[in-house]
């Protein structure tokens, strides 16, 4: 499998599934006659002795200071090397490659002015597979990623770090064993490199396609939860939401009743006229975030097919332009509202564990069947908690921050990264928390030996068993919980092979 680079967009899902295959990377040809194209008028502008900020400048504060042509070069890898401060965690493998992807998807549209040879250079490093170690924490989300993208770029010179075929390696080590010549950088290019969004539009990618993965499993667990509690179907029905037409609503609505179907559910006794709101209201609290989801993709689309650095250059119309495209505001705002949305598929899921547990409808306390002295699933409903308290700490908003850097300079910053790398964790909780939804109502649907569930369930519950067996007799649940996330990781994984 490989994936060809070139002028025309690209879609998020595409660049997901490639990542999950590790195909190799190639640069079309449209991309590489522009970014020669490129190159070449931005280094007649220069022979013409033109100032241009960043290619023979300071940066930054430090704009007003032109530098000596033959120290251009220095000027870029000394910026690699100062803006390399970042700290905090390394960023996750998945999200690192998508980074160093979309940095290269940047570049190559043609309009920073960077060599051909730069590019071809970091498809290298991408197709071996490695990941560079990257610091969460170190970027203000305008004038670019800087820290971030500063360490990826640091293995060009044979510096920073590296993982590769499961190694932790330094950037020199690495270039020698995998046979990869270090690069000496030329004007532009370390600007270029460090100046732009990739860093905040990696998270957000990875996120917002996990996101549309966790919807549809909410949606499952929903079912599974509907078929434990002995549900009433009704708030499904689409007469309801065809007179309050969210495209949202519908689509949840439609897809829990999917996962229904075949199910002797509405044939069933019930217990109560009305369910919870945590049951009843699937659709409109479900069907609210996939309508986020789905403008949150538009503004991730629109990012990954931009160019984001500055300045800017345009060989057809003779220009370069300094401006401000790497202020990641639009990314910020996506990153704030996608943080929500993941916040209330948790929270509605939690007060679904909440009510299986409770003994009511039949079910036993706990779902254990000697409670007291045995406490079943009361503390995985803690831990849920625990993971949805901390998601509602973590939503506060980071776009609505700025702190002024580069001796003012840099005056008003978007905190993209911030918002980026906290909806990523909020991201992983919510995971987590829709595990211990899955994990409860297939206990509850076994202890009430009720096998007239959907057929689709059906399978999926008995396949489930293979992995986790009925809870008997209280054990370690923090055990079954990573087992059954690695379980609907394999699901996940199916359905994002689906064809689209």
């Amino acid at each position: 499998m490989s994936l060809t680079l070139n002028l025309k967009p690209i879609q998020a899902e595409e660049i997901y599934s490639h990542l999950l295959k590790n195909s190799k990377l190639e640069i079309g040809g449209d991309c590489m006659d522009a970014v020669k194209k490129c190159r070449r008028f931005l280094e007649s502008e220069m022979e013409k002795g033109k100032v241009i900020y960043g290619i023979n400048t300071g940066f930054g504060y430090l704009c007003d200071i032109k530098i000596d042509r033959e120290k251009l070069g220095q000027l870029q890898e000394n910026l690699i090397r100062s803006h390399a401060c970042g700290s905090g965690d390394y960023v996750p493998d998945e999200v690192s490659r998508t980074i160093l992807l979309l940095k290269i998807k940047n570049l190559s549209l043609g309009h920073s002015g960077v060599r051909a040879e730069l590019i071809q250079r970091l498809c290298e490093i991408y197709n071996s597979g490695a990941a560079p170690l990257i610091y969460e924490q170190g970027s203000l989300g305008a004038s670019g990623d800087l820290a971030p993208l500063a360490h990826l770029s640091l293995i060009l010179l044979g510096e920073g770090k590296i993982r590769w075929k499961g190694e932790e390696l330094e950037g020199g080590d690495f270039l020698k064993r995998s046979g990869i010549r270090p690069l000496a950088l030329e004007s532009k290019e370390g600007l270029a490199l460090i100046n732009g969004t990739q860093f905040s539009t990696g998270f957000g990618l990875q996120a917002m396609v996990k996101s549309n993965l966790y919807y549809r499993l909410a949606n499952l667990c929903a079912a599974l939860s509907f078929e434990a509690f002995n549900c009433q179907t009704g708030p499904l029905d689409p007469d309801i939401h065809k007179i309050r037409p969210h495209a949202g609503q519908i689509h949840s609505a439609a897809d829990v009743l999917n996962w229904l179907s075949g199910s002797s559910l509405d044939k069933r006794e019930k217990h109560s006229v009305q369910d919870p709101y945590s049951f009843r209201c699937v659709p409109q609290v479900h069907g609210a975030v996939f309508d986020l989801i789905q403008k949150v993709r538009d503004t991730i689309h629109t990012e990954i097919n931009s160019v984001s650095d500055n300045p800017l250059v345009f060989p057809d119309s003779g220009k370069v332009l300094s401006g401000g495209n790497f202020h990641a505001e639009p990314i910020a705002f996506a990153m704030d509202h996608l943080a929500l949305g993941l916040c209330e598929l948790a929270s509605i899921s939690e007060r679904r564990v909440y009510q299986l547990i409770n003994g009511h409808r039949g079910l036993p306390v706990c779902l254990t069947p000697d409670a007291g002295i045995q406490s079943g699933f009361m503390i995985l409903q803690y831990s849920a908690a625990a993971s949805v308290s901390l998601n509602k700490q973590l939503a506060t908003p980071a776009s609505v921050d700025s702190i002024i850097s580069s001796m003012g300079q840099e005056d008003h910053v978007s905190m993209a990264a911030n918002a980026a790398t906290k909806t990523y964790r909020i991201l992983n909780n919510t995971f987590t928390v829709l595990a211990m939804e899955f994990m409860t109502a297939i206990q509850a649907i076994t202890i009430s030996g009720n096998d007239q569930i959907s057929p689709t369930m059906k399978k999926i519950v008995e396949d489930y068993r293979e992995w986790v067996p009925q809870l008997e007799t209280d054990r370690n649940l923090s055990e079954d919980v990573l087992v059954t996330k690695k379980f609907l990781n394999q699901l996940l994984l199916q359905w994002s092979e689906e064809p689209k």
